[in-house]
């Protein structure tokens, strides 16, 4: 059914849709610590601090976001206000804290960082001007609240940089599995999760936030999909792992070493808070009712996405959060609640153990490469 943008009725945000889990503080805790933990021993066997989750990079790319003009009142809200441009980071990467070689498939993620955001601010960081996207292929998150999260959590935090060569056959059996669920029309977010994500190319991805957020006074998803023919003729297309451990990054520069790219930047506001929930993270909202519209764009050219370089400035010299945000997109369920000391204590450690500065950037004048 296809519902026009200007029919779309979102609920308010109100303060009762949140509500704290049972214990919410002690998850947090134990968040970071899980956290901590595995940043300690990714670093130790490395010799130098990597991001606790989603430490595999894949491509670093400078882009331009657009704010499309005549948006309606539901969706001309915080950074998509009014129209636009801005200049922005592309994070490519997949979730695991270990470097581990690209047989172990794992879902594919997206962060994008917009420079140059002005407005309220989130507390803490009121002097910045950055506002952060995080964003995994896949439209759920793999827990519906902070506990479980944290459970699963845990046990990857056990499996860290153990058996890599174990964890290439277990991938490759997962995969199989994954596949004969998708001939059967189903698929699972926890097989993909241990490992059974097919090798396919990052570049045609759907990324999706997972989890809400506030969307000036209403509550909304983000997703951010690939629209340019060189782009979408990546959807679902294979990699060759072969001898190459580093192939995701491999594909990426690649690509953009003579073809660019656009996405769409699309909204799902929240218009039932029983079939659309702010504090099960694992339910999909319905998109019959309240689809995903496209409120911006993302280009970037055709650039050189890797270098030291680039590596140094953004993957030791920068973090991401989607704290680091205006008033009007704070994040909000528990997932997110839980998550907001982790990303700052990651930071810290990445900081403290490599002795460098982390801060965010004001403008992207001089991006390397």
């Amino acid at each position: 059914m296809n519902v026009p943008p200007s029919t779309i009725a979102p609920l308010p945000y109100r303060a009762e849709f949140e509500h704290p889990e049972e214990g919410e503080e002690e998850t947090a805790a134990e968040l970071n610590e899980t956290l901590h933990a595995i940043s300690v021993k990714v670093a130790h066997d490395e010799g130098h601090a990597y991001r606790s989750v989603h430490a595999k990079r894949h491509g670093i790319l400078k882009a331009e976001l657009e704010v499309l003009a005549g948006l309606p009142e539901s969706l001309a809200q915080g950074l998509f206000r009014e129209p636009g441009r801005y200049p922005a980071i592309m994070r490519f990467s997949t979730p695991p804290g270990d470097l581990l070689d690209d047989k172990v498939s794992t879902p594919r993620a997206l962060a994008v960082k917009v420079v140059g955001v002005d407005g309220a601010r989130e507390p803490g960081n009121e002097a910045q001007v950055t506002q952060d996207f995080l964003l995994v292929n896949g439209p759920v998150f793999s827990a519906p609240t902070a506990r479980k999260f944290l459970k699963s959590l845990k046990l990857l935090a056990a499996t860290t940089d153990k058996a890599p060569g174990l964890k290439r056959a277990l991938s490759a059996a997962l995969r199989g599995v994954e596949a004969i669920l998708e001939k059967a029309g189903s698929e699972s977010a926890t097989v993909k999760a241990l490992g059974g994500h097919p090798l396919t190319h990052i570049l045609g991805e759907t990324f999706y936030t997972q989890v809400p957020m506030l969307y000036g006074q209403y509550m909304a998803k983000l997703s951010i999909a690939p629209v340019s023919p060189g782009l979408l003729s990546l959807t679902d297309a294979p990699i060759d792992t072969d001898e190459r451990p580093n192939a995701i990054r491999d594909a990426v520069v690649d690509h953009f070493r003579s073809e660019g790219g656009e996405w769409e930047v699309r909204v799902q506001l929240c218009v039932d808070i029983e079939t659309m929930p702010i504090e099960d993270a694992s339910v999909q909202w319905p998109e019959d009712a309240s689809p995903f519209v496209t409120v911006a764009r993302i280009v970037a050219e055709p650039q050189r996405a890797w270098s030291d370089k680039r590596a140094e400035l953004v993957e030791d010299r920068m973090s991401f959060s989607p704290w680091h945000a205006l008033a009007a997109h704070r994040p909000i369920g528990s997932i997110m609640r839980v998550r907001k000391a982790a990303y700052a204590m990651a930071a810290r450690f990445r900081a403290e153990h490599n002795a460098v500065k982390i801060e965010e950037p004001r403008k992207l004048d001089e991006f390397p490469d």
